[in-house]
């Protein structure tokens, strides 16, 4: 009973993100050329809390409704904790509910898509086109005008008020 509890917490915690997420096929990014940030472990730890190396490098994600970036909806530009590179703006945010802030669309270019079939999931991972830090994940149960819910880790991200 036990272990069957145990597996039931670890699927939830991974799942929860994941709402509503059948049909997404990641999109190569159309733009040409990009300046990329590229450090070694070492130098992304000396930057990095431990919290925000786990997400932006290893691939983690913060627990649901424990980020700083959840309910803020002033305005401005969330950029790139890794790089600043500016990624969502702030008027393409909105409470999906789920725990972490979600957008319905990113900046163009500034963020790729790509399948992650991890934890026994198809899912489409969401990272910095600049630096390849991890950001989140995307599903298509959110609001128009593209029925995209960009879920996003609050520690991957810093906003610059307007």
């Amino acid at each position: 009973m036990k272990i069957f509890l145990l597996n039931t917490l670890f699927v939830f915690l991974f799942v929860s993100c994941s709402q509503g997420q059948s049909k997404i096929e990641s999109k190569p990014n159309t733009k040409e050329s990009v300046d990329k940030v590229i450090k070694t472990e070492a130098e992304w730890k000396e930057q990095l809390t431990d919290q925000e190396y786990n997400v932006l490098r290893k691939k983690g994600t913060e627990r649901a409704f424990t980020g700083k970036y959840d309910k803020v909806y002033d305005e401005g530009v969330y950029v790139c904790k890794g790089c600043q590179n500016p990624l969502f703006k702030s008027d393409t945010k909105f409470d999906s509910g789920s725990g972490w802030p979600s957008f319905y669309t990113f900046i163009k270019g500034n963020v790729k898509e790509i399948k992650d079939s991890s934890h026994g999931m198809n899912r489409v991972e969401v990272v910095c086109e600049k630096c390849d830090g991890h950001l989140g994940h995307v599903f298509n149960d959110g609001p128009k005008p593209t029925g995209l819910r960009y879920c996003i880790n609050s520690v991957s991200l810093e906003f610059e008020g307007e």
